[in-house]
């Protein structure tokens, strides 16, 4: 569901990022006075080395873990952590656990890919529903266990559900998260959960087993639903496409008052989102849209009135 955000990822403006931030690692100087073998590399080039170690199976990394991939010494590896950390190129918010990428890339992630070839048709089409159903839509994308709104489609209904581009949700509890997670496979999706959940709500997922049922459902169905979850009376329905050549995946989301829905209604919000799914998905070779079992919503008309 795509319908509370936290607000702590608020948009703020790019930190110039000078090489000054970020000292050389391995500075040992040979009689030459130059860096010998691997240890002669700029500063940039550390921070990459640093930064392409994260993956979605290793999200944090500590000093040690950093200092052995990479073969520098762990004193120069501290510091050059802690000045990322300072730049908010990496996050520390828990000592004992490591370091994470830090907001300042999801932020710049997020920039770039709200205005990506994907997420800019994924919005054309949201932009449909939305306007056809009277109801609020997003598009949003997953960073590490949290979705990140890209895009926002505000509904003409009187009670509208409005969160703003840049908010945060974990992804487990929401309609989106869990459309984007079904992506992934189990140990995937373990490996992100590593610490138990903690539910907003009875409603949310209480278990990572719980959450990999939640799942199942959703690769099975293509359509993902969150109702009273991290927000009291709000439901949200969501699809996931996926670009094959870049990897890139995004959530399509419409969300509304849970009491205010009918049955009719919502079964034609998921015929539209799953439409969608199916347009959008077939323009970038999604496999999980062209296989068969989808071809009766491939269909051209995820736009019509009701």
């Amino acid at each position: 569901m795509c319908t509370q955000w936290n607000n702590d990822a608020s948009e703020r403006s790019l930190l110039p990022f000078t090489a000054s931030l970020v000292p050389i690692i391995g500075r040992a100087h040979g009689k030459n006075g130059n860096s010998p073998g691997s240890c002669d590399v700029s500063a940039v080039g550390n921070v990459a080395r640093v930064l392409r170690l994260f993956t979605a199976e290793r999200s944090l990394l500590s000093v040690t873990e950093v200092a052995e991939l990479l073969g520098l010494p762990k004193s120069s590896t501290s510091r050059l952590l802690k000045s990322m950390s300072n730049a908010g190129l990496l996050a520390n918010a828990d000592r004992s656990s490591g370091y994470g990428v830090g907001n300042l890339i999801f932020e710049t992630s997020r920039r770039h890919r709200a205005h990506s070839t994907l997420s800019v048709l994924a919005d054309e089409v949201l932009a449909g529903i939305a306007r056809s159903t009277g109801h609020t839509g997003y598009i949003a994308i997953r960073d590490g266990t949290d979705i990140l709104g890209l895009r926002m489609r505000p509904g003409s209904k009187p009670l509208r559900v409005v969160t703003s581009p840049g908010d945060r949700l974990p992804a487990f509890c929401s309609s989106s998260g869990r459309a984007l997670l079904a992506r992934l496979d189990d140990d995937a999706v373990r490996a992100l959960h590593a610490a138990p959940l903690q539910p907003p709500s009875p409603n949310a997922p209480q278990t990572t087993d719980d959450l990999l049922a939640a799942l199942t459902a959703v690769r099975e169905k293509g359509w993902a639903q969150a109702t009273d979850e991290a927000l009291p009376g709000v439901e949200s329905l969501a699809v996931c496409v996926q670009d094959r050549e870049s990897g890139e995946s995004v959530a399509i989301c419409i969300s509304y008052s849970a009491a205010m829905i009918s049955a009719n209604e919502k079964s034609r919000i998921v015929t539209m989102l799953m439409r969608a799914g199916c347009e959008v998905g077939m323009k970038f070779d999604d496999e999980y849209w062209t296989a068969p079992r989808f071809a009766a919503f491939s269909a051209p008309s995820w736009n019509e009135a009701a």
